[in-house]
């Protein structure tokens, strides 16, 4: 039987609330005196997260590398399977970070040359489905991939925008949520996880280098929502690598000037929790009393309600 993240669902008390909420950032304040904080818009703060009731897509996308992205998409998934769902990740980025990290359980008796990844799935080798495979944790599934999913970006017979989401609408799997990790480039990928996702998930290592990107991030995601995918809705900024800083703060007042209905969330640095994937395990398992596995609890409930709740 696969490790049930469940059992994680109450992290330890010390650190299970950790952060302030607030709807509202005050500049008059010195950054001196800053506590991390969840930035949230007042929906968030007056009502009620959602709990979906159909199938959710979620795509985790920044156009630089190292900003902290599958370890966005890692933790949330943990997150929501704690509360109830399950969650299925698509690694859509070539270097297969994501794949490493969840070591994909494929069958016995399938040869290693007949396994699937989602390369299979925009050439129309295969559905989303016969490419998702278990992992060693209950309620988690993963769509690998390799390095042939570079040739997507390149190859002009494949990959038009809406491939992903037509592939995500004919999946029969009894998924609640799917998430997919975005590569590190605004190019044919990111834009066929943009076209397929409700929500965007917006990660920004707070350096200099990360603001600079925010302006070609925001013109993509929103002509995205002008041209292939009117509904999506930018969800959260996660700022991870958190620290006290007035640059921190700037970077928050940005993410919230271009995209004022989401929220920002602040993830705290953890030395122990940069080892989880070498050790292919989330961070929520891997170091639960840390401040990293906090954060993320804490963002994806303000995301959503457990599953089990009702209205």
């Amino acid at each position: 039987m696969p490790p049930d993240l469940s059992v994680l669902t109450a992290l330890p008390p010390q650190r299970r609330e950790p952060l302030e909420v607030v709807s509202a950032w005050d500049l008059t304040i010195p950054y001196q005196q800053f506590r991390a904080q969840h930035l949230v818009p007042p929906t968030l703060v007056t009502l009620l997260p959602e709990r979906p009731a159909t199938r959710r897509v979620y795509v985790v996308v920044n156009q630089k590398g190292g900003a902290g992205k599958t370890t966005t998409a890692m933790e949330l998934a943990a997150v929501w399977v704690s509360m109830g769902y399950t969650v299925r990740v698509i690694d859509s980025d070539h270097q297969a970070s994501l794949s490493g990290w969840l070591q994909p359980l494929y069958p016995e008796d399938v040869a290693p040359k007949d396994r699937r990844e989602l390369t299979d799935v925009f050439y129309g080798r295969c559905s989303l489905d016969e490419a998702t495979y278990y992992t060693r944790y209950q309620n988690l599934y993963v769509v690998p991939s390799t390095e042939e999913l570079a040739l997507v970006d390149l190859d002009p017979r494949v990959g038009k925008d809406t491939a992903l989401r037509r592939a995500i609408a004919a999946s029969q799997a009894p998924i609640d949520i799917d998430i997919i990790d975005a590569p590190p480039a605004l190019g044919k990928l990111s834009i066929n996880g943009l076209t397929a996702a409700d929500h965007a998930l917006v990660p920004l290592k707070v350096g200099e280098l990360d603001v600079r990107g925010l302006g070609k991030l925001h013109a993509t995601i929103r002509a995205v929502q002008e041209e292939t995918n009117p509904g999506l809705v930018v969800r959260a900024a996660f700022l991870t690598a958190w620290k006290r800083s007035e640059y921190a703060r700037e970077v928050a007042e940005r993410v919230r000037a271009d995209y004022p209905e989401a929220a920002v969330f602040t993830i705290r640095e953890s030395v122990k929790a940069s080892a989880a994937p070498k050790n292919f395990e989330p961070v929520r398992l891997y170091e639960p009393a840390g401040t990293t596995a906090a954060d993320y609890d804490q963002a994806g409930r303000l995301l959503l309600q457990p599953k089990e709740i009702t209205a």
